[in-house]
């Protein structure tokens, strides 16, 4: 049998990977690997494994964020990981299906209530008073990483 092997980041010295990033054509999954092998390794930092942008990733492929940690736990890779996706997920989507929905994500925005407009307007307020090109929940998670990790806005 295999060892485990540690794939964990530390997210107290580095973000996870960009929302952008794409594994299998799913976008959030690769930042969803790294926040959860960091949990499980205790160095997931302000970062949270299973949090709503993540439960979108959940929804469409219909995987629980449970089930997606054991999986982890084993110390399987970002491929080993991507196959086991394809196997299991009860929801079993296209590559056409899987590019649409990722483009989506990639520009959605906050949702029109009055609340979730604020809470984005507030949070961008608070790592840029200049930054007018942050739109999407895409751009602010690579502004706040970026300016997390140092960065000047």
């Amino acid at each position: 049998m295999n060892q485990p092997t540690n794939h964990a980041p530390n997210l107290t010295q580095r973000p996870p990977r960009s929302p952008r990033v794409r594994l299998g054509g799913y976008v959030m999954l690769a930042r969803i690997l790294d926040k959860g092998r960091a949990e499980l390794a205790g160095t997931a930092g302000e970062y949270k494994f299973n949090n709503p942008m993540d439960q979108h990733f959940f929804r469409f492929t219909g995987i629980t964020a449970e089930a997606l940690k054991n999986e982890l736990a084993t110390g399987k890779g970002d491929g080993e990981i991507l196959a086991w996706i394809a196997e299991t997920a009860p929801h079993k989507r296209t590559p056409w299906e899987i590019q649409q929905w990722s483009a989506y994500q990639n520009e959605r925005g906050p949702d029109g209530d009055v609340e979730t407009l604020e809470f984005f307007t507030k949070r961008i307020g608070d790592l840029s008073k200049t930054r007018e090109d942050v739109k999407t929940w895409a751009d602010y998670l690579d502004l706040d990483d970026h300016v997390t990790f140092g960065g000047k806005p």
